[in-house]
């Protein structure tokens, strides 16, 4: 077996640096502060690193000694101990071991790296897909006016009255400037920083309603707005937080195909432990989402939509909502008397101590 001698701890600390699959060490190397640079290198492993080291004892009863070197090795972790003298055949033995263990591990980190790299290809895929769905949504917009404005201008070569094509130009120029503004909401979205800034929420909710508003039509979904405060400022990045409105929104629309109604509430949260914290409500009066399905809404592939969903939207959402620091809550009911889902979500309004995934992941809670 290749192997290094290393003359001191802070060489074995290089070559374990260099991928050292194991390390055999004496035990009269363990001599002061020597031992310091190897505690700070295995005590600082990332999470699917477990080090080897098979430690070499000296034979016989339990001392002072014997017992100080005990306490000195047991924050080393995944220790083998030999006592000498040892057969050849049997340190061999738990060489190999240690190394087959240490393989494993570095399968594990593998199959981490891989698992890291797919949910990253599924959340630019949904993000592909959100904006596809956005697209179509701003292609009905458009499409509604421009139809209205080709009848109209049909109309107008029917020889109509003064006072009737004074009516039509009027109805062309309405149209034409509903156009208008869905192109600069259309190129506000794509002017959008990447970076959070002061963003403001009723405005982000605004644009994400009027995108859906052929969608509602034809569904046949009222909307009710309800904002009950006039200062809803976060720190985000707009396009986020207009991806999770959406994907939320979207979802409710989907969850009433026979007609319904769509509240959206806008407040500030005033209680501890969400003292300064802007709350968003969304809530629909559909089918509910089925109990068994409830607790792992926000996983990915998870769908109440059949062949028709791809069981991401919710997914990416809590990944954005966890990402940021925020807190989503889902509240659902399936009785005959009384269906919907609603889900909340909590973000610190800016000013507020704001917390990012460095530091804590999102509360995300069903009842």
């Amino acid at each position: 077996m290749p192997c290094h001698v290393a003359g001191s701890f802070a060489e074995l600390c290089r070559h374990i640096g260099d991928g050292a699959g194991a390390a055999i060490i004496s035990e009269e190397a363990f001599n002061g502060e020597s031992i310091s640079p190897l505690l700070d290198i295995l005590q600082n492993q990332p999470p699917w690193s477990d080090f080897p080291v098979i430690l070499l004892t000296v034979s016989g009863r339990v001392t002072v000694e014997s017992e100080r070197l005990r306490k000195l090795r047991t924050p080393l972790g995944n220790i083998f101990l030999l006592e000498r003298p040892i057969r050849p055949e049997t340190l061999l033995s738990t060489l190999e071991i240690a190394l087959r263990g240490r393989q494993r591990q570095y399968q594990i980190r593998d199959q981490i790296h891989q698992y890291s790299l797919a949910q990253e290809a599924l959340l630019r895929s949904e993000k592909l897909a959100v904006t596809g769905r956005l697209a179509a949504s701003i292609a009905h917009e458009i499409n509604n006016p421009l139809e209205a404005i080709t009848n109209l201008l049909y109309l107008m070569r029917c020889d109509p009255s003064p006072e009737q094509l004074k009516i039509f130009l009027a109805d062309a120029e309405q149209e034409l400037a509903r156009v208008t503004e869905i192109t600069k909401q259309t190129l506000r979205f794509y002017r959008e920083p990447s970076q959070p800034v002061e963003t403001d929420v009723a405005s982000v909710l605004d644009s994400v309603l009027k995108l859906y508003t052929n969608r509602m039509s034809v569904a046949a979904v009222s909307v009710q707005r309800e904002w009950r405060t006039s200062n809803a400022v976060v720190l985000s990045t707009p396009g986020e937080l207009r991806q999770v409105l959406a994907n939320l929104i979207g979802n409710a629309i989907d969850a009433m195909r026979g007609g319904g109604h769509l509240r959206i509430r806008l407040s500030e949260q005033h209680t501890s432990p969400l003292r300064g914290s802007i709350c968003i409500s969304i809530a629909d009066t559909g089918i509910g989402i089925p109990p068994e399905i409830l607790p792992s809404i926000f996983e990915p592939f998870v769908t109440t939509k059949g062949e028709t969903g791809t069981g991401l939207g919710l997914w990416v959402t809590s990944e954005i909502i966890r990402k940021n620091g925020w807190k989503i809550r889902v509240h659902s009911c399936r009785a005959a008397a009384r269906s919907g889902t609603v889900f909340s979500i909590i973000i610190p309004k800016l000013g507020e101590p704001f917390v990012t995934s460095a530091h804590a992941a999102a509360a995300i809670a069903h009842t």
